[in-house]
C-alpha cells in the first residue's frame, strides 16, 4: 500500500507541471539577473522577473519578496536556495544642493574597497519605480597637485551622489526620496575561454542556477517534497533564509551561493585585515564552503562529494562563513544535513568579479544528479566568446546636427592617445558639412581651413581628440596582459573595472585586475608612473591571447556609455575633450563654407594626453611655412571644483553658466585684456561666459614659442578623467557659439 500512495504521489506531481516548463537558457537568465540591481531589502523587481520565470510552477512570492517553489510532497523535504540580493547603497539624505548622501546596505561585513570602487562612477538610483542615472563624485586628479589631505574615498562621509539636480527640490521633483536604493550600473560581459562577467555575478550564479534546475527538472523522479527558494536579504542576517527555515523546517538544506569572508574577530568586525581569503580560484568546479577546508568532509558534504566524483565533477572545499548569524531575539538551527555550495570568483564582491561558465556547468549537473539520480545530466551551453564590434562611425547628415547629438556620437567612439585615434577622427570628419574637406596630417591632426585672407589675423581653433586609456605593453607568460598608461588617472576609477581590449578583429572584453594585497587594511592604492595595470580577458597563455587576435600595441579602454542626467546635465567618460571636438563640429556648420575675408584654421589634434604632441607637431609645421597663427584658441576642459569634494579657492566655474575662459592653468596665462574682450565679445551676443583658474594643461600652449597667444577655452567639468563626469549642456552650446563668433570678428 505504501509503494502504491509514493507511486501515486508521484504520478500526481509528474501531472502538476509538464515536461518543458522553463523557457530561454541559462546565459539569458543570468544575464538578466545580474543587470536587476537588488540591494538587501529591495529585491522586489527581480523576484517579481524570476517568479515569472517559473510560471508553470506557481511560485509564492512572500512579503518579504522570497520565492519558493514546491514541488511533490511527503518527506524527505529538501530545500535549495540561492540568495537574490547584493551590497550596495540606499538614499539616506539629500542635500540643499541636490546631491544624494548614501548608506551602505549592508552596513556592516567585511568588503574591501567596496566604497572606493564606486568613486567616479556611473550608478542607478530607483527614483518612484524608475531606475535613473547618476555619477558618484570623484576627485579631479587635474586638482589634486594643490591639495595636500584630499578626502577619503573609502568613507562614507565622503561619498555623494550627482544625479543633476541642483537643489534638494529638483531631487525630488525627479522622484529620488530617502530610502531609494542605488547600485553600481552594471553589464554582463562574455570573456574569452568561458568566462562571464558583471557586477553582483557572484550574487546572482545560485539564482540562475536554480532556474536551470527547474527548467531541467522531471517532477516524477522527485522523493518527497523539493522547495527551491530564492531568498532576499540574504546579505542582512540572512533574514529570508531564516525565514524560510523556521516556516518549513526541512529536513535538508543545500545553499547555493558566493562564499563569504569569515571575520576571525568579533572585535575586528568590518575590517580586512580580519577576514580570510579564497584558496580556490575559478576553473576549479563545485566548491564547498566550511569553516575548515583542510578538515575531511562528513555527512551530507561527503555524500555529495561522493556524487560528484561518481558525475567527474571537480569538488573542492574553501572557507567560508556560516550561512546565518544567530538569530536576533532568540535561536535558530540550520538542518544538521545542511551544505553550502559555490563557485570560486575572481575579484568577489568587486566590479571586475567574474566567474567560469564551466564551474557553473558543473554545479547545475552536481545538482541535477541531487534531486532526480543519476544520469546524462543536461548541459549549460558555452560558446566561444565572439569579439563586439566597434561603434558604428556615423553617416554624413544633410543638414546641422544637435550639439548634443554630436556630443553622443563622440562619446561613444573609442580612441585612446598616442596613435589609436582614428576611429575618433573618422567620426568628426563624417559629422561635417559635406562642403567641409578636411585633410589628416602625418600626425593623424584634422584640419579645416577657411580663406586665408593676408590681411586678416591668423587665427586657429583647437581641441583634441584622443582620451586617456592604456595601450598593449606586453603578453604575460599567463595570458593576461601588461599595460602602459596613456595619460593619468585614479587606479581606483579603473582597476577593480570592466574593461575593454581592442584589437584588430574587434573589442575582446576583460577586467582590470586590482593590485596584490587590494583586500588588506594597510592596503595603499599604488601612485605614479611605476604603477602596473594588467588585464584579464581570460586567456591562459599567450598562444590563446593570439589566437584572440590581441597583440601589443592594442588599446584597453574602460567601457563608456553618454547618460543623461536630470535637467540639462549629463554624464559620461571622455567628454575631455569630446565637448571640445562637437564644439568645433558645431562651429563648422554655423560658419558656413564661405567665411569671407578670414583667415581660419581648426585642428582636432592628437595625443594631447601624453604632452600635446599633436599640437605641436602642426605648431612647428605653421611656423616652417611662415603661417603661425597670431591667435590660437584652445578648447579644453575647465575642470572645476563644483563639486562637494573639492576646494571652493580656485577653479570655481559652475555647470550650466556657460563657456569658461581658462585664463590661468598650468600651461598659460591669458593676456588679461584678451580675457576681457572676450568677455565683452560674449556679453554683446548674450552668450553665458565664465573665468577662472584651473590645473592641467591645453594645446595652444604648443604654439606659444612660435609667437602665438594662446587664448584658452574651455567648459566646467566634475569628476576630471573618470568614468562619471559630468557637464552640463548648455555649457556646450556656449561654447560652440564663442567659437562661432571669434572664429568670425577676432
Amino acid at each position: 500500500m505504501k509503494l502504491r500512495l509514493c507511486c501515486a504521489a508521484v504520478l500526481l506531481a509528474s501531472l502538476a507541471a509538464p515536461a518543458q516548463t522553463v523557457s530561454g537558457s541559462f546565459e539569458e537568465d543570468l544575464r538578466e539577473f545580474v543587470q536587476t540591481p537588488a540591494v538587501p531589502g529591495y529585491e522586489q523587481e527581480l523576484a517579481a522577473k524570476i517568479a515569472s520565470r517559473l510560471a508553470a510552477f506557481k511560485p509564492k512570492t512572500d512579503e518579504m519578496a522570497n520565492v519558493v517553489v514546491t514541488v511533490g510532497s511527503g518527506s524527505p523535504h529538501r530545500l535549495i536556495v540561492a540568495p537574490m540580493d547584493e551590497p550596495g547603497y540606499v538614499v539616506s539624505g539629500i542635500t540643499e544642493d541636490g546631491y544624494l548622501r548614501l548608506q551602505r546596505l549592508p552596513q556592516g561585513g567585511a568588503l574591501p574597497l567596496f566604497n572606493e570602487l564606486y568613486s567616479a562612477q556611473p550608478v542607478k538610483v530607483q527614483a518612484g519605480g524608475t531606475w535613473i542615472n547618476g555619477a558618484v563624485a570623484g576627485l579631479s586628479i587635474h586638482l589634486q597637485p594643490q591639495v595636500q589631505h584630499p578626502p577619503s574615498a573609502a568613507d562614507l562621509d565622503n561619498m555623494y551622489v550627482d544625479i543633476g539636480a541642483e537643489s534638494e527640490q529638483e531631487a525630488r521633483q525627479a522622484g529620488v526620496e530617502v530610502l531609494d536604493p542605488l547600485a553600481i550600473e552594471r553589464s554582463f560581459y562574455e570573456m574569452a575561454g568561458g568566462n562571464w562577467t558583471s557586477p553582483a555575478i557572484g550574487d546572482r550564479f545560485g539564482d540562475a542556477i536554480l532556474v536551470e534546475l527547474l527548467r531541467r527538472l522531471a517532477p516524477e523522479k522527485v522523493h518527497g517534497t523539493l522547495t527551491v527558494a530564492f531568498v532576499a536579504q540574504q546579505w542582512t542576517e540572512a533574514r529570508g533564509l531564516l525565514r524560510l527555515i523556521e516556516t518549513l523546517k526541512p529536513e535538508e538544506l543545500i545553499y547555493v551561493g558566493r562564499l563569504t569572508r569569515r571575520v576571525t574577530s568579533p572585535a575586528l568586525a568590518g575590517s580586512p585585515a580580519s577576514v580570510s581569503g579564497f584558496s580556490q580560484k575559478p576553473g576549479a568546479g563545485v566548491v564547498i564552503g566550511t569553516a575548515d577546508p583542510n578538515a575531511e568532509l562528513s555527512g551530507f558534504a561527503a555524500e555529495l562529494q561522493q556524487l560528484a566524483s561518481q558525475n567527474n565533477i571537480s569538488f573542492h572545499a574553501d572557507a567560508s562563513a556560516p550561512l546565518a548569524p544567530v538569530a536576533r531575539g532568540g535561536t535558530l538551527t540550520l538542518p544538521s544535513r545542511t551544505v553550502h555550495l559555490a563557485v570560486a570568483t575572481a575579484w568577489p564582491s568587486t566590479p571586475a568579479e567574474w566567474v567560469d561558465a564551466h564551474d557553473l556547468n558543473d554545479l547545475a549537473s552536481l545538482l541535477e544528479s541531487y534531486v532526480q539520480g543519476q544520469g546524462q545530466a543536461s548541459k549549460i551551453e558555452i560558446g566561444t566568446a565572439q569579439p563586439l564590434a566597434e561603434p558604428k562611425l556615423p553617416t554624413r547628415p544633410a543638414t546641422a546636427p544637435g550639439n548634443e547629438a554630436i556630443l553622443k556620437t563622440l562619446i561613444e567612439t573609442y580612441g585612446v592617445s598616442g596613435g589609436h585615434e582614428t576611429n575618433v577622427r573618422e567620426a568628426i570628419a563624417n559629422l561635417l558639412p559635406s562642403w567641409a574637406k578636411p585633410q589628416v596630417d602625418k600626425s593623424g591632426n584634422l584640419i579645416l581651413r577657411w580663406g586665408g585672407a593676408a590681411n586678416r589675423p591668423r587665427v586657429l581653433v583647437v581641441a583634441h581628440q584622443d582620451e586617456i586609456g592604456f595601450e598593449v605593453h606586453a603578453v604575460l607568460p599567463d595570458g593576461k596582459l601588461e599595460l602602459q598608461t596613456k595619460g593619468g588617472g585614479v587606479p581606483a576609477y579603473f582597476m577593480g573595472h570592466a574593461a575593454f581590449v581592442h584589437s584588430g578583429n574587434g573589442i575582446h572584453p576583460g577586467v582590470l585586475e586590482l593590485p596584490e594585497g587590494w583586500e588588506g587594511a594597510d592596503f595603499k592604492w599604488p601612485r605614479g608612473p611605476r604603477t602596473v595595470f594588467r588585464v584579464d580577458v581570460g586567456a591562459h597563455n599567450p598562444d590563446q591571447v593570439a589566437q584572440l587576435g590581441i597583440q601589443a600595441g592594442d588599446f584597453v579602454t574602460i567601457p563608456k556609455k553618454y547618460h543623461k542626467l536630470v535637467g540639462m546635465k549629463a554624464s559620461a567618460r571622455a567628454f575631455d575633450d569630446r565637448v571640445g571636438c562637437a564644439a568645433l563640429v558645431s562651429a563648422v556648420w554655423a560658419l558656413g563654407q564661405n567665411l569671407q575675408n578670414r583667415n581660419v584654421t581648426f585642428v582636432w589634434s592628437t595625443s594631447e594626453e601624453l604632452g600635446l604632441f599633436g599640437a605641436m607637431d602642426v605648431a612647428k609645421q605653421l611656423a616652417a611655412e611662415g603661417r603661425a597663427p597670431e591667435y590660437v584658441f584652445a578648447v579644453d576642459t575647465f575642470v572645476s571644483s563644483d563639486s562637494p569634494l573639492e576646494s571652493k579657492r580656485f577653479a570655481e566655474a559652475i555647470l550650466g553658466r556657460g563657456f569658461v575662459v581658462r585664463a590661468v592653468d598650468n600651461s598659460n596665462i591669458v593676456p588679461h585684456e584678451l580675457v576681457k574682450k572676450l568677455l565683452a565679445m560674449a556679453r554683446n551676443n548674450r552668450i553665458f561666459a565664465q573665468y577662472g583658474v584651473t590645473g592641467g594643461g591645453n594645446d595652444g600652449s604648443a604654439f606659444l614659442q612660435y609667437g602665438s597667444t594662446d587664448v584658452a577655452l574651455g567648459w566646467p567639468l566634475r569628476y576630471s578623467h573618470s568614468p562619471g563626469e559630468v557637464i552640463d549642456t548648455r555649457d556646450l552650446d556656449a561654447l560652440a557659439r564663442i567659437i562661432t563668433v571669434a572664429a568670425k570678428s577676432w
